[in-house]
């Protein structure tokens, strides 16, 4: 019972910030003017659909366009735009938790829908597929790495991935990406420029899937170049410092094997800061990287974050941003599940 209600304290309070972070966001949208564009942007949508329906039914225009207009007038009043922004804040809410933004005015899906909830899960699996990957691969070898490395300080083993781990810190993934689309493209041949399929793509459902991923190949490896170094470092870093304590002194004085000493005695102890760096690390790359998914032409959550910005689409960039909210308070509360499952002490 106690583990239970710490769990839904926390989940409680998690939500409390949602809300906190979406409430000041409305605020925000609402007293520069952007909700009554997006709401427009609606009304729009749907009074030019409802044209298109009846003017099959009605060939006078005059009638037409006093049916037109009457429309519009009722939903201006239903989406309650003849009235001040600040009344709208309990409706806009709702309208952001469900992503029920209406529609985008630049960018659509590759099946030609342009709704903000569409495009939103259009990209959302191919940045699953291309960052979240590459962050999965950076966290293992940072993790198989690091705790190498903490148990061989000053070896030149050490001091070698340490200045790797400096020069990975440092890399640019947007320089890195065209310095590979150079090399491995233009020189080698070895690798497509960017895309997620060729031109025509193939057909068979087996290779397309092998296309696809020899289109992916490249930006996840720029992506683990980049980020590894920095894994690699802090769990070098963490799992040295436990590595000095009493406990695990005495586990080598007892002469246990170097394995079990590194992993059960070290390694898990050191759990709970570097599974905080893996689980916000994934929750980031749901976001996607904006240079690298560019560079690369990958249709993932970063590059429609980029296109939405250039584009002034408000209603998408509301969208995004409320994703990337959602998943990040998601992500704290799986932290939290672990962390009393790793540290009872976190109970208390």
């Amino acid at each position: 019972m106690g583990l239970a209600r710490t769990l839904a304290i926390r989940a409680v309070n998690l939500l409390l910030v949602l809300l906190l972070v979406l409430l000041l966001v409305v605020v925000i949208i609402g007293a520069t003017g952007t909700s009554d564009r997006i709401l427009m942007s609606i009304v729009r949508q749907e009074v030019s659909t409802y044209r298109q329906a009846i003017s099959r039914t009605i060939t006078n225009p005059e009638a037409l366009e006093k049916a037109v207009e009457t429309y519009r007038q009722e939903l201006i009043k239903a989406y309650g735009l003849d009235k001040p922004w600040y009344t709208r804040i309990g409706d806009m809410l709702k309208r952001i938790i469900l992503l029920d933004l209406g529609v985008s005015k630049s960018l659509q899906t590759f099946s030609g829908s342009n709704k903000v909830v569409d495009l939103i899960m259009e990209r959302l699996p191919n940045t699953i597929l291309l960052v979240t990957t590459a962050t999965v691969l950076s966290f293992i070898i940072g993790l198989l790495v690091g705790v190498k490395l903490a148990t061989a300080i000053g070896s030149k083993l050490d001091r070698a991935l340490t200045y790797f781990s400096a020069i990975s810190y440092a890399l640019p993934t947007w320089w890195t990406g065209i310095i590979f689309i150079l090399v491995f493209y233009f020189y080698l041949r070895i690798f497509p420029p960017g895309g997620m399929y060729s031109i025509p793509p193939p057909e068979d459902t087996l290779a397309r899937l092998l296309d696809l991923f020899w289109h992916a190949t490249l930006p996840i490896i720029v992506l683990v170049l980049a980020t590894v170094g920095s894994n690699i470092y802090v769990t070098r870093t963490v799992v040295m410092n436990i590595a000095q304590e009493d406990f695990v002194l005495a586990a080598k004085a007892k002469g246990l094997p170097e394995r079990i000493v590194r992993w059960r005695y070290i390694a898990r102890v050191a759990a709970p800061p570097i599974l905080t760096q893996l689980i916000l690390g994934l929750a980031g790359s749901i976001g996607g990287a904006i240079l690298t998914e560019t560079v690369f032409g990958w249709p993932g959550m970063g590059l429609l974050f980029y296109q939405a910005i250039v584009s002034s689409d408000e209603a998408l960039i509301l969208g995004l941003v409320y994703v990337f909210t959602l998943v990040y308070v998601i992500a704290r509360f799986v932290l939290e599940i672990f962390y009393v499952m790793l540290d009872p002490r976190v109970r208390i």
